[in-house]
């Protein structure tokens, strides 16, 4: 019996070993979606430690198990008659009723987390708040971000400037191959499709910088297809747009052709005006021409 449970420390010892290594390195490192800077970010962090933290209540006793087991009742002790072989137990209900019970449960509670979170979370459904939200509409090209700001008339490369506090409805579209527009700080990835415009609906509940990135390999230039993200007080967002208001460039059908070629490390750069419809006529322009005269009706 001494020899079994040393054995079973033996093995249990590298188990415990990568937990606290685990631990350590986590608590050391910096990842992002378990740093959330907004409510959506926060709710989706807490999803994420619910579902782990059901899932090991079966994952650590089923291995545990196992490795008993395997200790316990293997041939040697059987051939010693250290162990009674007692093959009644596979028609016991109180086991059966534990090991398939205590699954169905967890997996029950799992579901109904899931169905309410799918709702509380619909990327489509807009943030309660009291503050007017800011409409921002992006586009991915290759490889890089640009951000139309409509009610504000500016726009920006690379750099997406928002004020703390106050939601953020995004119209996201792609002039090139479909890519996935992610603020993992902020919370909620979701596909930018060329002829189709989605939504998403953040805010950043703090100031800082975060990075964004497409969450979708597209091509030579996906891995510097970054951007930032920066939440600052209404003041210095009134400043930001102030300084992108100066710029020298402004965003037209001409202007917008040279952007849309391919490039890779694009620097950030700010445009004074938009050209009006910009965005839609990006979106429309994908579509059959039954589909164009769809949208326009609308």
């Amino acid at each position: 019996m001494r020899g079994s449970r040393r054995k079973l420390i033996l093995l249990l010892l590298p188990v415990v070993v990568l937990v606290v290594v685990a631990v350590w390195y986590l608590s050391r490192t910096n990842i992002p979606v378990m740093e959330p800077a907004g409510q959506i970010g926060a709710k989706e962090r807490n999803l994420i430690w619910m579902g782990v933290g059901l899932s090991v209540l079966v994952v650590i006793p089923v291995y545990v198990m196992t490795i008993a087991i395997a200790l316990k009742y293997n041939e040697r002790n059987h051939r010693t008659k250290k162990i009674q072989y007692s093959p009644d137990w596979d028609r016991s209900r109180l086991f059966e009723g534990l090991w398939w019970g205590i699954p169905i449960v967890i997996i029950g509670i799992l579901s109904v987390i899931t169905w309410c979170s799918s709702h509380s979370l619909d990327p489509y459904r807009p943030l309660d708040a009291t503050v007017r939200p800011v409409t921002l509409e992006v586009v991915a090209l290759d490889w890089k971000w640009l951000f139309i700001y409509p009610q504000q008339n500016v726009a920006s490369v690379n750099m997406l400037e928002v004020p703390e506090n106050t939601p953020i409805n995004f119209d996201i579209t792609s002039d090139t191959v479909m890519n996935s527009f992610w603020i993992p700080q902020l919370g909620s990835q979701i596909y930018a499709m060329p002829g189709m415009s989605t939504q998403l609906h953040l805010e950043a509940n703090k100031l800082g910088t975060f990075a964004g990135s497409s969450a979708n390999i597209s091509g030579v230039g996906f891995a510097h297809m970054t951007f930032t993200t920066k939440s600052v007080s209404a003041a210095d967002f009134n400043k930001w747009l102030a300084h992108a208001h100066a710029s020298q460039h402004s965003l037209d059908t001409a202007s917008y052709n040279q952007l849309a070629q391919p490039t890779i490390g694009h620097a950030v750069t700010y445009y004074s005006s938009v050209q009006p419809g910009l965005y839609n006529e990006l979106v429309v322009k994908y579509m059959t021409p039954a589909q164009q005269g769809q949208v326009q009706l609308q």
